[in-house]
């Protein structure tokens, strides 16, 4: 067996660990900028687990018009130290939105380009995944109120109030989501390849 039989369960630990960590820092900037409400006990746990790092950021990194830049700026150190990781075990390359990313061979200009075409990709789906969500919920359990449940609603209606302005029900049935998921299916093919196009600059 070689280095090749270790390496593949290395890289899911990990990608596992980092991304699992990135997305409750996202989460937690996301549903600040969305006035969540953060007495919801799944909103407590976000905060206090990421809340160490963005202590010690935010003296060095004020907010900008409200908004919490220093969670912003976490996520791309942590998905550059996963990059930087990943390149030191000699993996070629990564997937970023469904385009390969090639990490060696590039600048850390390039890495800090893919870093940021990475975190595109992980907010396009955390709201693809909110909308999908919430369809499912309005078929298997319509009315249904958890902390769960609220927070998704939150993520999912930026995207989905401004479809519903425009698209009208069809026979008492809500088309806003299948636009809604259309949409960001195409953004995220349309504005993640550039990206990483550009990092290979």
């Amino acid at each position: 067996m070689g280095s090749g039989y270790l390496l593949s369960p290395l890289m899911l630990i990990i990608n596992t660990l980092f991304d699992l960590y990135i997305l409750l820092v996202l989460l937690r900037f996301l549903l600040q900028m969305l006035r969540a409400d953060f007495y919801n006990p799944i909103s407590q746990f976000i905060v206090r687990v990421t809340t160490p790092p963005l202590r010690v950021l935010r003296r060095f990194i004020p907010s900008i018009r409200g908004q919490d830049t220093a969670a912003i700026v976490l996520c791309l150190l942590l998905i550059f130290a996963k990059f930087m990781i990943l390149r030191a075990l000699e993996v070629k390359a990564v997937h970023i939105g469904g385009v390969v990313a090639p990490i060696i061979g590039v600048s850390y200009g390039g890495l800090l380009v893919f870093c940021i075409a990475d975190l595109i990709a992980l907010t396009f789906t955390v709201f693809l995944v909110a909308v999908i969500i919430v369809v499912i919920l309005s078929w298997i359990a319509p009315g249904s109120n958890n902390p769960v449940i609220g927070l998704v609603h939150r993520l999912a209606e930026p995207v989905l109030r401004p479809l519903r302005r425009v698209i009208p029900p069809v026979g008492g049935l809500d088309l806003s989501p299948l636009f809604a998921t259309l949409i960001l299916l195409v953004g995220k093919m349309l504005v993640i390849p550039p990206i990483v196009l550009l990092g290979t600059f």
